[in-house]
C-alpha cells in the first residue's frame, strides 16, 4: 500500500496557491462591478498612449514623437540591462571591462547630447 500522507504539504500548498490566485483575479472584478466602475465613459475610452485614436484610417498622419521617446527609453534601458551585470563582476574581469563600458556610456552619453540638441525629448 502506498502511503500518500507525504503528498499532503504539497495538495495543502497547491490548494492555498490556487485559492490565493482566484482570488486576486475575481475579488477585483467583483470589486469593479459592485462600484460601478465598469461602465465605460468617453474619458475611459480615450486614447492615452499613443496619442492618436485606435479605430481610425491606419493611413492619417500621427506624431512621431511618442515613438522617438519610446525608442530613447528602450535604448538607455538597455543601458541598464547592461550595467548591473558589468557592475557585479567587474572587480574580477580587470581594467579591460571598466574601459570598455567606460567607452560604451560615453557613447551613450553623446548620442543623449545629440537628441537633447536636435529637440528629441521636447514635447509642446
Amino acid at each position: 500500500m502506498v502511503d500518500l500522507s507525504h503528498y499532503l504539504p504539497i495538495l495543502l500548498f497547491l490548494g492555498v496557491a490556487i485559492a490565493l490566485s482566484s482570488t486576486f483575479v475575481f475579488l477585483p472584478m467583483a470589486v469593479s462591478r459592485l462600484t460601478g466602475s465598469h461602465k465605460p465613459t468617453p474619458e475611459k475610452l480615450s486614447e492615452y498612449e499613443c496619442g492618436f485614436p485606435a479605430f481610425e484610417d491606419p493611413r492619417s498622419q500621427f506624431d512621431v514623437r511618442f515613438y522617438l521617446i519610446a525608442i530613447l527609453f528602450i535604448i538607455f534601458d538597455l543601458e541598464a540591462a547592461f550595467l548591473y551585470p558589468w557592475a557585479v563582476s567587474v572587480f574580477t574581469l580587470g581594467w579591460t571591462a571598466w574601459i570598455s563600458m567606460m567607452v560604451f556610456i560615453a557613447e551613450l552619453a553623446l548620442g543623449l547630447v545629440y537628441a537633447w540638441k536636435k529637440g528629441a525629448l521636447d514635447w509642446e
